[in-house]
């Protein structure tokens, strides 16, 4: 480590530098500050850095509980695993390194979306009896604390001029509630309504959210020719790999709590290509996002890859539930 007298060099009484005409000592420590924002920021981005895009990713035995759900636990397991193990960086303020990365945060939030989406389909059909039957306390809780803004930090202006809860903070109560109701179910004191017309109409809610994604990505291919200068391809992308990859891992897990009803039905096979179709969405991982001409050479279209991926497991979605109808 480097002394102060090799750092700044020898200073006379006034602060000013050597008489061999060395840098004043403000200078010194404005180069030293500059550096180490220089090199400490893309150090410190890169270690905070970290896409979970794992398929094979399964809950811990914390979150598993015996009679419970498999897709409730798997919920619990990925906000764990976003909030408290990666940390949150969608919501991280400047000066922070975390703030300047872009594509980490648009991917938890398109996780978190399609976990607020499953939270409230379990609220309205999976998690009670009957649609005139008593709403489930804690699914409703979840349902409502996993749709807050992930953007928002311990103060939002737009929302107040006093501090307000910071969107990890929801994020884990409404872990906390979906892990009670698994419990709850566990002991027989809540619902689990494994119909054929739930998981329907599920599926059904699903799928009008791809073709929302779908869209999106038509919206952005409209400027389809920008190749790696388009500054919002990644973000478009990214935000639906991370709806795309928490949907396949529900819905895998969500099979395992069908699993006799869609063997009895003889949609197994088709269940699991639509789950393969998903998280091969998912799982493209380009160096750099491309918005290209569809038939360009240099230039590939990540996003038009993307789109053909989503389609075929919204096709495959759409059949299941046709399946099932029957």
């Amino acid at each position: 480590m480097l002394g102060g007298r090799k750092l700044f060099g020898g200073l006379g009484a006034g602060g000013e530098g050597s008489a061999g005409g060395g840098w004043p000592l403000w200078s010194k420590i404005a180069a030293v500050v500059a550096v180490m924002l220089l090199l400490g920021y893309p150090i410190a981005m890169l270690m905070a850095h970290q896409i979970n895009d794992d398929p094979d990713f399964t809950p811990g035995p914390e979150f598993e509980v015996e009679g419970g759900s498999r897709a409730v636990a798997m919920a619990a397991a990925l906000i764990h695993r976003e909030v408290v193990e990666t940390k949150w960086v969608a919501n991280t303020p400047f000066p922070f390194p975390s703030s300047f990365l872009d594509n980490m945060p648009n991917f938890q939030v398109g996780l978190m979306y399609a976990l607020s989406r499953f939270a409230v389909e379990m609220t309205d059909s999976l998690g009670r009896a009957r649609g005139t039957s008593q709403v489930d306390h804690d699914l409703d809780h979840a349902s409502g604390l996993l749709k807050y803004d992930g953007t928002i930090w311990v103060w939002e202006p737009s929302i107040s001029i006093f501090p307000t809860a910071r969107a990890e903070t929801q994020y884990q109560a409404g872990m906390r509630a979906l892990m009670n109701y698994n419990k709850r179910l566990a002991a027989g004191e809540a619902v689990f309504e494994k119909r054929a017309d739930n998981l329907i109409s599920l599926l059904e809610r699903v799928a009008a959210d791809l073709g929302g994604v779908s869209a999106a990505i038509d919206a952005r291919l409209q400027d389809a020719g920008a190749g790696w200068f388009d500054t919002q391809a990644d973000d478009v992308f990214y935000a639906n790999k991370g709806r795309l990859y928490g949907y396949a891992l529900l819905l895998r897990a969500l099979g395992q709590d069908f699993e006799s009803m869609l063997a009895d039905r003889n949609v197994g096979t088709v269940w699991e290509h639509m789950i393969a179709s998903m998280v091969e969405a998912a799982s493209l991982r380009p160096l750099i996002v491309s918005n290209g001409s569809p038939d360009g050479l240099i230039f590939p279209n990540h996003l038009a890859a993307q789109g053909f991926l989503l389609l075929r497991g919204r096709i495959q979605l759409r059949e299941v539930a046709n399946i099932l109808a029957k």
